[in-house]
């Protein structure tokens, strides 16, 4: 286990818990099997993990990396714990509402589609049945959604679940600080501490801005709404405490979910 895994994840990725869940301890990172390697992983196992981020503004006080770099945590803790392995992160999302703000990339929803329907097909052509996207990017879930049934409608044999890295427990035990949040929550109070915990040399606190939120009925572009880029209060008092007690959650509880889908039986139709 490398020095900066087993600071992050030892405190979350027990022994006794990777065993349960079907795990070794250590994350299964394709892109750094060989190809033998990958061979055999696959088979005995037939499921993936696909992260799912971007490459945009995140507020003046953090990196353009924040939604990949926490898709691939997540992924990475989650794969420790349930030996499931990781395919690398698409991090490049569809990002075009954040307008003018510098310093985004950004993907068409069908180029989006066209690189998820790409990468399964290829991922199924080796023997995967069972796909996990695990997003971590608002404006990704509709064409991840459109992706997911394209591939459950093309193959019989084949289980796909899109899910935000919070899904897996309840959204009011989110630490948020954002009560009208809806899609445009961002650069928050809870983005920061789990990048102060991921990735702290991305985090710049002397330059953090809050932006109080408000309700609206419509989502708007993020320069719509906010000149920083950031929406959400209480952006200073985000903690590395924090982060690492939400990101623990997020990972242990994602976990058991993952383990539980994998093992559950096929419907049989009545």
């Amino acid at each position: 286990m490398s020095p900066r895994f087993e600071r992050l994840y030892s405190p979350v990725v027990s022994s006794e818990l990777a065993a349960e869940l079907g795990g070794t301890g250590e994350p299964i990172q394709w892109e750094r099997l060989t190809a033998r390697e990958c061979e055999s992983l696959l088979e005995n196992v037939d499921s993936v993990l696909l992260p799912l981020g971007a490459t945009e503004q995140h507020g003046p006080h953090l990196g353009l990396c924040v939604d990949g770099e926490i898709a691939h945590h997540v992924c990475l803790g989650v794969s420790a714990l349930t030996g499931v392995p990781v395919v690398p992160p698409l991090v490049y999302g569809v990002s075009g509402s954040h307008g003018t703000l510098p310093g985004t990339l950004t993907l068409r929803p069908e180029t989006m589609i066209a690189m998820l329907e790409d990468i399964t097909d290829s991922l199924y052509a080796l023997g995967v049945r069972q796909f996990v996207f695990v997003n971590a990017h608002t404006w990704n879930a509709g064409p991840m959604e459109v992706a997911a049934d394209k591939l459950r409608v093309k193959y019989d044999d084949v289980r796909v679940r899109c899910i935000f890295y919070v899904t897996c427990y309840p959204g009011p035990e989110v630490d948020g600080r954002v009560t009208y949040g809806r899609g445009l929550m961002h650069a928050n109070y809870f983005e920061t501490s789990l990048m102060l915990h991921i990735d702290p040399e991305v985090v710049h606190m002397d330059r953090a801005e809050s932006l109080e939120d408000r309700d609206t009925f419509w989502d708007y572009r993020t320069d719509q709404v906010s000149r920083s880029g950031v929406w959400g209060r209480d952006v200073e008092q985000a903690t590395e405490e924090n982060g690492a007690r939400e990101m623990e959650r997020c990972i242990r509880t994602t976990a058991k979910a993952v383990a539980a889908a994998i093992a559950e039986p096929w419907p049989t139709p009545r």
